[in-house]
């Protein structure tokens, strides 16, 4: 769900950059037995849906597994789940899986030793494939192993207000918002009627992952890249430069918000519009009559192209004994059953094959929730780099200086921000 994203802050990244020079390296996990079974302990997220999924999976494995006793809690109270995480691996006393692991804190965690490659388990690497198929691939880290199962996925899209478009005299079935010409020309007509008083609000802060509202989508839908790839950079470039023009006419023209903004802009009605999740089906259910389209890009938006996919994965952490059963759990839990319940319970979307085919009688009963399911076949995520937070800070001070508050040419930002991570991912 939405609210989870903010508990990913500055602190995170403070405290990330502190103990990803506190060494301890990535082959801990040669210390650990594969095979080796019994007890096990696994964090969930605070997420009620969640947690209510969790609970159920537990129980079905207990019922048939009495030697191998799983036991389950919310991640423990902190700042954010990543500093929690961290302070874990720091003292050694993680759960074997953790259902909330960040893709970009995977390569801090990593660093810190603190995570087993599934390449360890004799179907670690054929069993990522079977399930997710091309999807896996980008989750893999730099030394070609991977230390993260993708579990679920929350596409983004653009959300949009159907009262709010129709008192602007624009589409509510159809609405211009395709190309980045149409969606500048909508966002004018929005505010200039009075309709709204901003046409998209994202979030103006300067954490790191605010960029993941905002620039990336839109970049991704248009590149389909990583922001960076093969350690180099790839946002300085037409399709960067292109996302960056348009957002900075949008700021310039006060058709984004960016003052501080406590609430939901969207849902407040505050802004026609809003980059979000399927999470966002049952959010604004009772609040917004919206309508959802894909992001646009310069040449026009389509049904196959990429969005940000805003994944939780799980790991295997290194302070686990019986990692036999941590990876047989770590199977039942993501099988083609538990993943239905997921489904089901959670609308989040699990990251599969082929999510419609898989599903039909839960995508015919929900429908909403289908253009979700196609998105979650094109989803590009973070990319898995050393120094990922502070890649992607040094990409957001940059982004907040120049696109947000005008301050700097944005060219030039793009620019030396591209210079500075690519100094970051291969020092």
């Amino acid at each position: 769900m939405k609210v989870r994203i903010p508990l990913a802050g500055a602190a995170v990244l403070s405290l990330v950059l502190v103990i990803t020079g506190c060494g301890g390296g990535d082959d801990t996990s040669a210390t650990g037995d594969a095979t080796a079974r019994g007890a096990i302990d696994v964090w969930f997220s605070n997420n009620a849906q969640e947690v209510a999924w969790g609970r159920q999976v537990v129980e079905a494995w207990n019922l048939t597994h009495p030697d191998e006793k799983v036991t389950a809690q919310q991640i423990p109270a902190g700042q954010t789940s990543e500093a929690v995480i961290s302070a874990g691996i720091i003292a050694g006393n993680t759960p074997c899986l953790i259902y909330n692991t960040s893709p970009a804190a995977v390569p801090n965690f990593q660093a810190q030793g603190g995570l087993v490659p599934l390449d360890d388990f004799a179907d670690g690497p054929s069993y990522v494939t079977a399930r997710s198929g091309d999807l896996g691939v980008q989750y893999r880290s730099p030394d070609g192993k991977i230390y993260q199962l993708p579990w679920k996925s929350n596409p983004v899209m653009l959300f949009y207000n159907k009262t709010v478009f129709a008192k602007a005299g624009l589409s509510t079935t159809a609405p211009p918002l395709a190309t980045y010409t149409d969606f500048l020309a909508t966002s004018q007509k929005l505010v200039s009627s009075g309709a709204a008083r901003y046409a998209i609000f994202p979030s103006p802060s300067s954490q790191f992952f605010q960029s993941w509202f905002d620039f990336y989508p839109m970049f991704v839908a248009d590149s389909g890249q990583q922001l960076v790839v093969g350690a180099k950079a790839t946002f300085d470039s037409d399709a960067g430069r292109a996302v960056a023009g348009l957002w900075q006419q949008l700021y310039a023209q006060n058709l984004a918000g960016k003052e501080a903004y406590t609430g939901d802009a969207f849902a407040d009605g505050t802004a026609a519009m809003a980059s979000v999740g399927p999470w966002a089906v049952t959010a604004y259910q009772d609040k917004v009559d919206w309508g959802v389209t894909g992001v646009p890009t310069r040449t026009g938006s389509a049904a196959d192209q990429s969005t940000f996919s805003d994944a939780k994965n799980v790991a295997v952490y290194t302070a686990c004994t019986n990692r036999g059963t941590a990876w047989d759990f770590l199977k039942f839990s993501t099988s083609s059953e538990q993943d239905g319940e997921l489904l089901a319970m959670t609308g989040q979307m699990p990251l599969r094959r082929d999510l419609v085919g898989e599903y039909p009688a839960y995508f015919a009963a929900n429908p909403q929730y289908r253009v979700f399911a196609a998105k979650a076949a094109h989803v590009v995520d973070v990319p898995n780099t050393p120094a990922s937070v502070e890649v992607w800070q040094t990409f957001r001070d940059s982004w907040s200086n120049s696109v947000i508050f005008g301050k700097e040419d944005p060219d030039k930002a793009l620019a030396d921000a591209a210079t500075k991570i690519n100094d970051l991912v291969i020092r």
